[in-house]
């Protein structure tokens, strides 16, 4: 704990640091694009409300490194109002100086919400505002965790639902008890205060409860009889199951589509996750076999002039698998005794390969090369054709539990253990027996039929399939939900493509701001959960343990 001038010197860093921040989203645009943002009706914009959020955070920061609660609270007034004086002083630097020559959005219209629309004389007004801003956030660092937390919780789904209101209010016309709801919740222009008041309660309450009682559920579920906690499982799972079932229906067309991508990264993310969460082998080409996938079902059952033969669907996903497996073992044998960052190099020249090729005039009459392969039909079950995303929903969440439920087993097996294995130590799993020769190609190619699964999908959602649609981008962002959901977690990668896939497409209402607030997110999950959002016990336990570790041994350890 650090102790006299140390102290301040910190508060006011953070102050420092979150005022930068402030600065740096009015001039970047933020606050005016969100000027007109209600989250709240008869509350300030969203916009306005940026730059005291910046102390906040301030003061949260500022006060969790202070000893006792007068420090605490000076800290949160420091930190506060060293960022409200940034702000001002953004102010007054414009009345003075033309910063649009530098900065396009440093208009007098940003001014006047810097100030709260007031005049030049209530620069004290920022300042002001996150001085309390600051105090609330040091206030925020004394309370009781369980109580901190349901009110973050209940915050952040007033939070959610104002900044989704327009998709929210969309779900929320047909039906009557629907459209009851969206009338308490909303007005015409944002959530109306009881409809706020409302949710936060809610949440907060069932927050709350759920932290009081979690303990005696998880007693009373682990005493129960072998019958009735079958019965119950049972229960869970077709609730589960029938929730899954109608949520297309209750979803509409855009967010069933946004599903659809989630449950194709989901695809991939599994199979990824037998690469670098089971074994330990870091695949940057993954998208290749993303592409073999789609690229195979294209091909086999396209109705333009590139097809080779005229499959069903049914008939082309298991062939499109194959050739995806087979992929795999080719790009393991090279590569079978490279390990580290060499390993990531070249599985990343791999893909890329695999991406000029179909690009080269060389294949152009069998690929098409940059026109790709066009007219590629529906899947058709009992005659119904699955056209639309709502209809893709049911096929993309059954292919991602069929693979799922191949995962698991894969997970428990002896293979399974042998790939826990060659992650820990490859000498050691060498020396224990284990074949790495057999092993690694069988994570490689399963991973690879995973992905040749998911790019199948992709091609009959789209309809056509492009060389310029596999991206190393693919790989990277695959690679990324893994490790947000919790590297070797299959409920994690669940997670991860949610929050990373799905996240950005309902923020494209924002815009050009939308990777500024996803990166945001990110940045700040990955600062609150580092281990990730559902990682496996394994990792969470390897983690932890070395938190203390060094909490006994001290800074100096």
């Amino acid at each position: 704990m650090s102790t006299g001038p140390r102290r301040w010197t910190e508060a006011l860093r953070s102050g420092l640091i979150w005022g930068a921040v402030a600065v740096f989203l009015a001039l970047a645009g933020m606050v005016e694009a969100l000027a007109g943002r209600q989250v709240v009706a008869g509350l300030p914009s969203l916009g306005v409300l940026l730059p005291p959020l910046s102390a906040l955070a301030a003061g949260c920061h500022a006060a969790r490194r202070a000893a006792g609660t007068a420090a605490a609270l000076v800290h949160g007034v420091v930190a506060g109002t060293t960022t409200g004086t940034l702000v001002a002083a953004l102010v007054l630097t414009g009345s003075l100086l033309d910063l649009r020559r530098v900065f396009v959005n440093a208009s007098p219209a940003l001014f006047r919400l810097l100030l709260f629309d007031r005049d030049l004389e209530g620069a004290w007004t920022p300042v002001a505002a996150a001085a309390v801003a600051g105090v609330a956030g040091a206030v925020g660092t004394l309370l009781p965790p369980r109580f901190t937390r349901a009110v973050v919780t209940g915050l952040a789904w007033v939070l959610a639902l104002g900044l989704f209101q327009e998709l929210v209010q969309l779900l929320l016309v047909d039906g009557t008890v629907r459209t009851a709801i969206r009338d308490v919740l909303y007005t015409t222009e944002a959530l109306s205060p009881g409809g706020s008041a409302l949710v936060f309660i809610v949440a907060a309450a069932g927050t709350w409860a759920w932290a009081t009682h979690r303990s005696r559920l998880h007693q009373w579920a682990a005493e129960l009889p072998p019958r009735p906690a079958r019965l119950l499982r049972g229960l869970g799972f077709v609730a589960i199951a029938a929730a899954m079932l109608a949520l297309p229906l209750v979803a509409g067309p855009f967010l069933s589509h946004v599903l659809v991508l989630v449950g194709l990264y989901v695809l991939m993310g599994l199979g990824l996750n037998l690469e670098v969460g089971f074994a330990g082998l870091l695949d940057l080409g993954f998208v290749a076999f993303f592409a073999i996938g789609a690229y195979t079902v294209g091909l086999l059952t396209s109705a333009g002039g590139l097809a080779v033969t005229h499959l069903s669907f049914w008939a082309a996903v298991p062939v499109a698998v194959a050739v995806s497996l087979i992929a795999g073992v080719v790009l393991g044998l090279p590569v079978l005794r490279i390990r580290g960052d060499y390993l990531a190099i070249a599985t990343l020249g791999f893909g890329e390969i695999i991406r000029i090729l179909v690009l080269s005039d060389f294949l152009r009459p069998w690929l098409g090369g940059s026109q790709g392969v066009l007219s590629i039909p529906k899947p058709e079950i009992f005659g119904l054709e699955l056209a639309g995303p709502q209809h893709l929903f049911y096929l993309t969440l059954a292919a991602s539990a069929l693979v799922a439920l191949v995962a698991a087993r894969l997970r428990d097996s002896r293979l399974g253990r042998a790939w826990m294995a060659l992650r820990e130590d490859e000498d050691v799993a060498e020396a224990m027996g284990i074949n790495l020769v057999n092993i690694k190609l069988l994570a490689y190619g399963l991973g690879a039929a995973f992905a040749g699964v998911s790019g199948a999908l992709f091609a009959v959602l789209v309809g056509s399939v492009f060389p310029h649609s596999f991206q190393l981008l693919i790989s990277i962002n695959v690679l990324a939900l893994i490790i947000v959901g919790g590297m070797g977690s299959m409920p994690g990668v669940v997670v991860g493509a949610l929050f990373l896939v799905g996240l950005p497409e309902l923020l494209r209402e924002f815009s050009d701001f939308r990777f500024l607030i996803y990166g945001a997110a990110l940045v700040i999950m990955m600062q609150l959960r580092p281990e990730g959002l559902w990682p496996a016990a394994a990792v969470r336990r390897e983690l932890h343990a070395g938190e203390e570790m060094k909490n006994v041994r001290g800074p100096a350890g």
